[in-house]
């Protein structure tokens, strides 16, 4: 991740995020991008490591989870899903499995459910 995001900065984007989603609007794409990347960096605090890349294109990508570590081409455990997918995912408002079995999780590689991992927050 190029760039730390303030927490507040962080948490007033995802806060516009949801009430675009909770009034059926459509999310700014400066809040949207910010609250990806915000949820991503959660991420990188909950289970840094080097085992796992999460992609959330075009807004992010990050590497997590504790193991062999991943240094050239494509990662063995990728999981990339959109950007609205990964907001729900990671505050709660939608459950792994019903994500993947949608379609809107593409996981692979024997480490890439970090299901355990979410939601980032309550």
């Amino acid at each position: 991740m190029p760039k730390k995001i303030d927490v507040d900065e962080g948490r007033a984007a995802l806060a516009a995020v949801e009430a675009a989603i909770a009034a059926d609007a459509k999310p700014g794409r400066t809040e949207l991008a910010t609250a990806v990347r915000y949820l991503l960096q959660l991420l990188v605090e909950k289970a840094p490591g080097n085992s796992v890349e999460v992609r959330v294109p075009p807004f992010g990508a990050v590497q997590v989870v504790q193991g062999p570590r991943h240094t050239r081409g494509t990662p063995p455990n990728v999981v990339e899903t959109d950007a609205a997918t990964w907001i729900a995912l990671a505050t709660g408002r939608e459950r792994w499995v019903d994500a993947a079995a949608a379609g809107r999780i593409v996981a692979s590689g024997v480490r890439a459910d970090v299901s355990e991992l979410l939601p980032l927050r309550p």
